[in-house]
């Protein structure tokens, strides 16, 4: 049995006219009657009665159409699919963000894959630092990464979205609780609550500098391995957290965020795997860049040029 003959079937019985069925075909009728002659040969049974006036089916032929129409629309549905997916318009995109990009980033993300790219489903990957995410993207269990650079795996390429500025996010009860800014000056005998010193952090390096450029080092009072963990540990008045603005997108009960100063900013890139040409990667980027996700050129050009010049991490 062949899909077309299934097709035909489809169009004699919804037209119960073989002229009109082998019209809408675009073929003569002779075969498609013959076609038609055929399936109910292999089928064992008579799906029409035909007379000189009229073609009907029959109670076999009831019953026949209404699974041929099922196959017939889940064979629409997989040729329609596959063609979305070849496209880049259907399929699975595993992101992995750094802790502080799912509060501002990852909502905007997911508002714009669902507006521009409704079949496209997000696999979402948070807390994961730089390090994390370059192992990812290269053993292929990402797809993009929202991170800091800089990048130190090779083959990985990477546009920038964001250059955010430190701030310290304090308990309500804080003595700097009234300031509308500080200085990294005023934070020097704070306890500061940081990611692990193993992890690789890249806002940590930029805290640290920060803090040497003012003549000290933080006191490490904790040490967490995400981000709202550390919110958490601030609001429960155990120390101050030096972090991107990204933070503010999330209000937490207890914890107060100021403007620093004189702090570093932490660029952000969206980082993906410079040999993959897939075509929901290059959709997503046209879709990005469609909606100026990525930071203007003299943005990018300013960035790079903070980075070799160690003005960011």
């Amino acid at each position: 049995m062949e899909l077309r003959h299934l097709r035909y079937f489809a169009a004699v019985a919804e037209t119960r006219h073989f002229g009109k069925a082998a019209e809408n075909l675009h073929m003569a009728q002779p075969p498609l009657s013959q076609a038609i002659r055929r399936l109910e040969t292999e089928l064992g049974v008579e799906l029409f009665t035909r007379t000189t006036r009229q073609v009907a089916l029959t109670g076999a032929g009831e019953v026949f159409r209404t699974d041929v129409e099922r196959i017939l629309k889940a064979v629409d549905d997989a040729v329609a699919r596959v063609g979305r997916f070849a496209s880049g318009a259907e399929g699975v995109l595993r992101v992995g963000l750094t802790g502080s990009a799912s509060y501002r980033q990852l909502p905007a993300l997911a508002r714009l894959v669902k507006r521009e790219m409704p079949q496209v489903m997000l696999e979402v990957h948070t807390e994961m630092l730089t390090p994390a995410q370059e192992a990812g993207l290269i053993e292929r269990r990402l797809d993009v990464g929202v991170l800091r650079p800089p990048v130190r795996q090779e083959g990985i390429a990477h546009r920038p979205i964001a250059d955010e500025p430190l701030i310290v996010a304090v308990p309500e009860e804080h003595w700097l609780g009234e300031a509308d800014s500080v200085r990294m000056e005023q934070l020097r005998h704070e306890d500061f609550i940081m990611y692990g010193a193993t992890l690789g952090s890249v806002v940590n390096d930029a805290v640290v500098r920060s803090c040497l450029a003012s003549g000290y080092y933080p006191h490490r009072a904790y040490e967490v391995t995400e981000t709202s963990a550390a919110l958490a540990l601030v609001a429960a008045g155990l120390g101050v957290a030096v972090l991107p603005d990204s933070i503010r997108s999330a209000p937490r009960e207890g914890v107060l965020c100021k403007d620093i100063e004189d702090a570093l900013s932490v660029p952000l890139v969206l980082a993906w795997r410079a040999d993959d040409d897939s075509p929901l990667l290059n959709h997503l980027l046209g879709v990005l860049d469609q909606n100026d996700v990525f930071l203007a050129a003299t943005e990018r050009e300013t960035q790079e040029t903070h980075e070799l010049t160690g003005g960011t991490p």
